[in-house]
């Protein structure tokens, strides 16, 4: 039996103000249970470990002298984490009080729940979409041909992004978003961790995948809000991640469709993928460049 009901991963990298703003939010109202927060921050330059160690000396801190990337930081907390339930927390988020007990409330009175995602709100409170289904090669054809927009009350050709969800009720989901994600630690030892070969991107997607294959559930639940700041780390490097997005979808589909009755799908959904990242880059390279005093009009 656990000692600690949970435990919390967060990675960081050069997001500081922001992981230092979550971890209050965690500190300021903490749950009524055993508990612990584990930082693993991935060569951070803006003194994400200095500040953390002087303003938070209870965290478990894991400084890596490089990128580890997204997947293995999470990996690094998991084996290092000791709670019944496992959270793996994005540093851009402000927890509400009373946040984490209703989730662990949740798990236990959902013994079949391999994972948990909540609702997420931008900070001006409105609502973010962060619920999908399976990227199935069908699914991603309707997205990258605009049936999905064409059509945004269809479960049919609206699938990957579930335009259709309500995120007002408790709901069976295929992949809520990584940003609040909390496992439950005997899914974990079944399912095993993150496939560290998606580095940032659909490494929850996969682990998720694999999870349901293995028989949990996992749950949708708005009785827990946060607040999601988004993008924190990704937008530094926003033109790039486009491509490394596109990159772990197509890995995705050799992972989990590799089969031969796939191969005509997943040629087409590569050649319309990679103009589609480029479009995706671009318009985030405008944003970005809008952003800074260079880009402003």
């Amino acid at each position: 039996m656990c000692e600690i009901t949970l435990s919390i991963v967060i990675v960081s990298w050069n997001t500081r103000d922001l992981l230092l703003q979550a971890l209050d939010s965690i500190y300021t109202a903490p749950p009524p249970f055993p508990f612990e927060v584990i930082v693993v921050d991935n060569a951070s330059a803006d003194g994400t470990v200095e500040a953390v160690q002087r303003a938070f000396p209870q965290v478990i801190l894991l400084s890596n002298a490089v990128n580890m990337g997204y997947a293995k930081g999470n990996n690094q907390g998991i084996e290092r984490a000791r709670g019944a339930y496992i959270l793996l927390l994005n540093p851009d988020v402000v927890l509400p009080e009373g946040g984490l007990e209703k989730a662990v409330r949740f798990m236990e009175q959902h013994p079949d729940a391999g994972a948990l995602g909540v609702r997420q709100v931008h900070p001006d409170g409105t609502l973010q979409r962060s619920v999908r289904g399976f990227p199935t090669p069908l699914a991603v054809l309707w997205e990258l041909v605009g049936l999905s927009r064409l059509f945004p009350k269809s479960r049919f050709f609206g699938a990957y992004r579930m335009t259709w969800f309500t995120y007002d009720r408790v709901a069976q989901v295929d992949q809520p978003m990584g940003t609040f994600l909390m496992l439950r630690r005997q899914a974990v030892e079944q399912v095993g961790l993150l496939d560290e070969e998606f580095p940032i991107f659909f490494n929850e997607v996969d682990w998720c995948l694999r999870c349901k294959r293995k028989g949990w559930k996992i749950y949708f639940t708005p009785e827990v809000e946060i607040a999601h700041y988004g993008g924190a780390s990704t937008s530094q490097v926003a033109p790039a991640m486009a491509w490394e997005s596109r990159r772990g979808l197509l890995r995705f589909y050799t992972r989990h469709y590799g089969g031969w009755v796939y191969a005509p799908m997943r040629l087409l959904i590569t050649l319309l993928s990679w103009p589609y990242a480029w479009w995706q880059a671009r318009l985030r390279r405008q944003r970005c460049q809008s952003k800074s005093p260079i880009g402003r009009t």
